[in-house]
């Protein structure tokens, strides 16, 4: 049937249309967050370590619990756990000698502050490493899973765990280890530390992991697993049952999801070509932050890196690894590789994350 003019007005009433949402749209950056590569003012000319670990607290500061100017506790007597207000300073630390490679953070509402210390070398012969450690929000040691300076299997033992998240129940999911060949499992306890089950086993498969790197929570209770060889987050119910595989987040070091359901997920190390030093580890993918709707798996912003270099055979790993959120919105990247903490200051109040109806 030919078109009248009718059908031409209202044709044309639809491009128009859909032209000023485009322009609308185009309106609103996709990154809308400024970098401040200097944040942290650190006491006494201390210098920051390798950092991955990092969490909001109750209070509106930040819990950073950083390698000791270095990428190792080992020895140090510094404190590794601060606490930061979100201009960067040092309110508060604790932790020296009681943790050797701080890897992944989770803190209550209550303000107790969970640490996993992974271990790195020399960690075993000082009793160090293999652990998760609960916190008083003063530093006083509440609960020790695992068996210090020993790596092995639940009930007793972990192998390098890579992070934690405890359920409003009190249950605790701790993703065990940092290496992708083996034991690549989430070990579950409870509120008390007395040890339930073990979750997930290597491989490929949904409810397999290749180095569970990250784990959080949603209000649904639903866990959101970094499952970070396998390039992709696997959510599963708290018996362990798989629910979905996500890959648009590129491959995650690190997750944070808030009260909203919105998620921001750290991925340190896709790479836009291939590389000698780490294979080829999600090639095609930038590295940076992307933020999303846990609850869709719509991907909103993301934050990139600035200073990515893809020639084949540079070791060039961005950070950040740890990512959390201040009450305001703001988003901070703890940054392995350049040992730094950059805060990404939200550009305008209009532009937080909105998750789409």
């Amino acid at each position: 049937m030919p078109f009248s003019s009718r059908h031409l007005l209202a044709f044309a009433v639809t491009v128009l249309m859909a032209v000023s949402v485009a322009e609308a749209q185009a309106q609103v950056p996709n990154n809308p967050y400024r970098p401040n590569y200097e944040w942290g003012n650190l006491p006494d000319d201390r210098v920051w370590g390798a950092t991955s670990a990092m969490y909001p607290s109750p209070d509106g500061n930040l819990w950073v619990a950083e390698r000791c100017g270095q990428n190792s506790c080992v020895g140090s007597d510094l404190d590794p756990v601060l606490l930061m207000d979100p201009d960067g300073n040092v309110l508060d630390s604790f932790g020296a000698g009681m943790i050797s490679w701080p890897h992944g953070m989770f803190v209550e509402s209550n303000g107790n502050v969970w640490i996993t210390d992974a271990a790195t070398s020399g960690a075993e012969e000082e009793g160090l490493g293999h652990t998760v450690l609960k916190f008083s929000p003063t530093g006083e040691l509440l609960m020790t899973l695992g068996t210090p300076g020993e790596a092995g299997d639940p009930p007793t033992h972990l192998n390098r765990p890579n992070d934690v998240v405890v359920a409003p129940n009190g249950d605790i999911f701790v993703v065990d280890s940092h290496n992708p060949t083996s034991p690549n499992r989430i070990v579950k306890f409870d509120s008390e530390g007395n040890y339930i089950t073990t979750i997930g086993e290597t491989g490929y498969e949904p409810g397999q992991f290749l180095e569970p790197h990250a784990i959080a929570m949603d209000s649904q209770g639903r866990l959101f697993v970094g499952d970070r060889y396998n390039n992709r987050i696997q959510i599963l119910d708290q018996d362990g049952e798989f629910i979905a595989a996500w890959t648009q987040f590129g491959r995650p070091s690190g997750i944070y999801i808030d009260e909203h359901d919105i998620m921001y997920v750290a991925d340190s190390e896709s790479g836009p070509a291939p590389n000698n030093y780490t294979g080829q580890r999600n090639a095609g993918w930038e590295r940076g932050i992307r933020i999303g709707d846990a609850r869709t798996g719509w991907v909103m912003h993301f934050i990139p890196e600035t200073w990515n270099t893809p020639e084949m055979g540079v070791m060039n790993y961005s950070g950040p690894e740890g990512v959390a959120v201040d009450h305001e919105g703001n988003v901070y990247g703890a940054e392995v590789s350049q040992r730094r903490v950059v805060k990404f200051t939200r550009l305008h109040p209009m532009m937080v994350p909105v998750r789409p109806e």
